[in-house]
């Protein structure tokens, strides 16, 4: 009787290993390790909180890539599947907010090229309000488009290599929505 019960307290233990390797925390939000993006396997290459005034948190983003790397400039050029996961941890972000944050990333960007249609796009795609505990997902699958998640739900997705580097530029660029996150994304 002795060995089963020790048997299934090492199961136990180790079946919670293994659940625990497959995730991890970024500011107390679970992220995968390894994230499926148009068929293939990426890697949480980093992440970080998105800070306002720095003290104001925002979201926790996280990049998924194909393989870990640190070159901002080669990650927004790359024609890769590549995903940036963002989950809402303040009741201040609001679906008007941040569609205004989205504008003047994209004005600050200096890669790749966005539209006034593209904002629209945003705005149709992201009709209702947001919540704390809202998750974002901008995936790019390689040499077709950025398709947008929110809470598990595609709205809808953005044609072309030049729209996604514009968009990666809004968190990896020269001028990033918040240097901190950049880094961290990037694993610095």
């Amino acid at each position: 009787m002795k060995f089963f019960k020790y048997l299934f307290l090492t199961l136990i233990f180790f079946s919670s290993f293994i659940s625990n390797a497959q995730n991890t925390q970024i500011e107390d939000i679970d992220f995968t390790i390894n994230q499926d993006i148009n068929g293939n396997k990426t890697i949480l290459n980093g992440g970080g909180i998105r800070e306002k005034y720095g003290f104001m948190d925002l979201y926790v983003g996280g990049l998924y890539l194909n393989s870990k790397s640190s070159d901002a400039n080669q990650i927004i050029m790359s024609d890769e599947d590549m995903g940036i996961r963002m989950v809402i941890v303040s009741g201040l972000v609001t679906r008007e907010r941040f569609i205004e944050a989205l504008e003047e990333g994209f004005e600050n960007t200096t890669t790749g090229k966005s539209s006034p249609s593209d904002i629209e796009k945003f705005k149709k795609f992201l009709s209702d309000e947001f919540v704390e505990g809202d998750e974002i997902v901008l995936n790019y699958h390689k040499g077709e488009s950025v398709h947008l998640y929110k809470n598990n739900k595609e709205r809808g997705t953005f044609n072309g290599l030049a729209f996604k580097q514009a968009l990666f530029g809004i968190w990896l660029g020269n001028k990033p929505a918040d240097e901190s996150l950049k880094n961290d994304m990037l694993g610095l």
